[in-house]
């Protein structure tokens, strides 16, 4: 039991608690995975053989960093002990009892692309088209139905419209399509499991008497499935103890529901509660503004973080001009910050909202020569929504080049497929001309099925048309108009998955990029865009160094921390994100993703916004996140207005005094360690505009931009936006309650 001696007081008496239901809410950085490990230890030092305990996890990598800890804390012993993801521990358990269940052990486990494919099989034998139902939305659809554990007869009685009551169909087919196939989806690991157990009580009884005890890591993050098996397992000994912190449930898009963690007493009436409130990881500085934050949810468990580490340098919001601004004072933070604390590059995180917003933080980070990752995605230009686009564009600058025109030859799909590409490819080699020309000869092609020529033609009708109209418009119009014949952007806003929205930021960030070059190079063309682009995407020499920034969504970051880090974008409609309107569930779950990334910090905090920001291949004029009021004034220090480019080497910011309120006397900087800024920042109130009713068609007046019309008004409450034609500054999306619009 020495290891007990690593430990504070709450943490053991967490560990020591080992019979009946036990609930362990771990704030950011209290030692949540050491706590989780050495309650496993301490379970096998009281005897407990470690074949009756199964963990479960959410990563590999959790898992794996816990077994080893394990090891050196028990050695051999922890040999059976069975820890891993859901999916994988369930698996094991499906690969040996699965023939309750009608199928064999040598199932096949479909991915996401597999799925899809079964899917559209389904879909064609029901007459349902693909255009009009789309299946990746579709897919969307039952995945969430399953993470609820709803059944397709369950599933068809809740539809509320006809595409789930489409969806149904396709649910119940495709169900019986896997099961012919001998084959379970990614979901099916944690469905199959309950259905198993509901329906074999032996097998029920045999599993729950093999693992008496259970413990679940990153409660929180569970789905209703994951819930409800894990208590049909621990049902007949009650020893469930689950470690999270409902503060960090981020991931509802992925169907996680913080009812699980909310409700765990309720549901475990005798269940002990323990409490990790110390912060291991922060200043004192950092933690204080991340309570502030927090406590402004309502659905919560009450607890309060703290720290014995030391008070630390304030949290510094930087108010920037627009977002290649806001990319140059990271950077110019980075450099600075860097040599004051003697850091190392890959002590740096820069965490946004989406992953769109990566683009201008990139320029900035190349223009200045420092290495960067992205984490949990890729590069913006090599992005396959950014590629496919990009391809098009190629081709009608260069109608010679192949790469391009078989990339996007069937997408999106045309009926194209590979015999009919083979077939174009063989009679442009026999004739000695490129695919694109042998596109005007395809009545030349006798192997060519009408429908595979009527897709050819009609991907070369498309191509010519673009070609013609280059001389007659900007190419910042080409590329706009171009997306939306090609329908990508409808098409991304119809599936409704987590995934397809952020396509469907990125192309629009694209549509921006080409906008910004369009307007701010004076011999822009494409043919000059699509270079500096080639150089972007092909030249990387940082790939691969260790000693880099790390750029991540703020989903991405849980669970991680640095020494700084850095968080941009805090503006209304990106952090929190939203289009039109927005739950105040939805409000929620955005704060506690904005908690995820101040607590990432263990130094030094800073948070970005702009005045101005290219979105959508428009510019548009946010205010500030609402969150940023919630921070309080102890502990924060403002940036305000832009000053002149300066060199990496100048301060960072200009000032006369600080605007900082702390629990201590702020402390002269010396010279060269000083971060410096101007405390002239407009006071932006957050109060909405006169009590008038804002309509389409009103004459309304607007601090800055003077009289205009309102053209169009959608949303409702906090979230209502309306588009306003200015007599002088033209169109503006502007959100009504920090417009301050006034009658003209």
């Amino acid at each position: 039991m020495k290891f007990l001696e690593d430990l504070n007081p709450a943490q053991i008496e967490a560990v020591k608690a080992t019979n009946g239901p036990v609930m362990i809410i771990a704030g950011a950085g209290s030692g949540k995975t050491r706590v989780l490990t050495y309650r496993i230890a301490y379970l096998m030092a009281c005897g407990v053989p470690s074949y009756q305990i199964l963990a479960l996890t959410f990563t590999n990598k959790a898992a794996s960093e816990m077994k080893n800890r394990i090891n050196k804390l028990k050695g051999d012993e922890a040999g059976s002990l069975w820890m891993g993801t859901f999916h994988s521990m369930f698996a094991r358990i499906l690969r040996k009892e699965c023939m309750h269940l009608k199928f064999t052990p040598a199932f096949t486990i479909y991915d996401s692309d597999d799925s899809l494919s079964a899917i559209k099989k389904v879909m064609t034998k029901l007459n349902l088209p693909t255009q009009q139902f789309n299946p990746v939305a579709i897919r969307s659809r039952m995945s969430m139905a399953k993470n609820q554990y709803l059944s397709p007869g369950r599933y068809a009685e809740l539809a509320h419209d006809l595409f789930d009551e489409k969806a149904a169909l396709v649910y119940a087919e495709y169900q019986k399509t896997l099961e012919r196939s001998n084959a379970m989806d990614f979901d099916d690991l944690l469905v199959k499991p309950i259905e198993l157990f509901e329906k074999k009580k032996a097998v029920l009884e045999k599993y729950q008497d093999r693992f008496k005890f259970i413990l679940v890591d990153e409660f929180q993050d569970t789905n209703r499935a994951q819930y409800q098996v894990v208590r049909l397992l621990g049902a007949k000994y009650r020893n469930i103890s689950v470690v999270g912190d409902d503060a960090q449930s981020i991931y509802s898009f992925r169907g996680a529901d913080i009812r699980n963690i909310l409700d765990f007493q309720k549901d475990f009436s005798d269940c002990q509660l323990f409490r990790l409130e110390q912060n291991y990881r922060s200043t004192k500085s950092i933690i204080s503004v991340a309570d502030q934050l927090i406590h402004f949810n309502k659905e919560q468990l009450k607890k309060n973080l703290w720290t014995a580490n030391p008070l630390g340098d304030p949290v510094t919001l930087v108010q920037c001009t627009d977002d290649h601004e806001e990319g140059s004072k990271i950077v110019r933070a980075i450099q600075q910050e860097s040599q004051r604390r003697k850091l190392d590059l890959k002590d740096f995180a820069v965490l946004y909202r989406t992953n769109a917003q990566s683009r201008a933080l990139e320029e900035a980070f190349r223009k200045n020569a420092i290495p960067y990752e992205i984490v949990g995605g890729i590069r913006f230009y090599e992005r396959k929504e950014i590629k496919d686009i990009l391809a098009y564009l190629r081709l009608l600058a260069n109608p010679a080049d192949e790469v391009s025109l078989l990339r996007i030859l069937n997408y999106p799909a045309r009926g194209i497929g590979d015999v009919t590409i083979e077939h174009v490819r063989k009679f442009s080699v026999l004739h000695s001309i490129s695919i694109f020309d042998s596109l005007k000869k395809i009545e030349e092609i006798i192997e060519l099925t009408d429908r595979a020529k009527s897709g050819l033609a009609q991907f070369r009708a498309l191509i010519e048309k673009y070609q013609m109209l280059r001389p007659q418009m900007t190419f910042s119009e080409l590329a706009r108009s171009l997306v939306d014949e090609l329908g990508i952007l409808t098409a991304f806003k119809e599936e409704r998955t987590a995934e397809s929205m952020s396509r469907w930021e990125n192309v629009q960030e694209l549509l921006s990029a080409i906008s910004e070059f369009s307007h701010e190079k004076p011999n822009a063309s494409l043919e000059l865009f699509l270079e500096e682009v080639a150089l972007v995407s092909d030249i990387d020499t940082w790939e691969g160094e260790k000693n880099s920034v790390t750029l991540m969504t703020l989903h991405a970051s849980k669970g991680l921390e640095f020494p700084v880090v850095i968080i941009a974008g805090l503006e209304e409609g990106l952090l929190p994100f939203y289009s039109n309107t927005l739950e105040s569930a939805d409000v929620e779950e955005e704060r506690r993703l904005f908690y995820v990334g101040i607590t990432r910090a263990e130094q030094k905090l800073y948070i970005t916004y702009t005045n101005l920001r290219y979105r959508f291949g428009d510019v548009t004029y946010p205010s500030e996140s609402r969150f940023l009021s919630e921070l309080g004034t102890e502990n924060i220090e403002r940036i305000g207005k832009r000053i002149p480019q300066q060199s990496a080497s100048a301060p960072l910011f200009e000032f006369d005094k600080p605007t900082v309120t702390s629990k201590r006397p702020a402390r002269r900087k010396a010279k060269d360690e000083s971060v410096r800024f101007d405390d002239a920042m407009p006071d932006y109130e957050t109060e909405s505009q006169e009590h008038f009713e804002i309509k389409r068609g009103i004459i309304v007046k607007h601090e800055l931009f003077g009289r205009g019309r309102v053209v169009e008004v959608t949303g409702k409450g906090e979230a209502q936006k309306a588009i306003v034609l200015f007599d002088e500054y033209g169109r503006k999306n502007l959100i009504v309650k920090y417009a301050k619009l006034s009658p003209a």
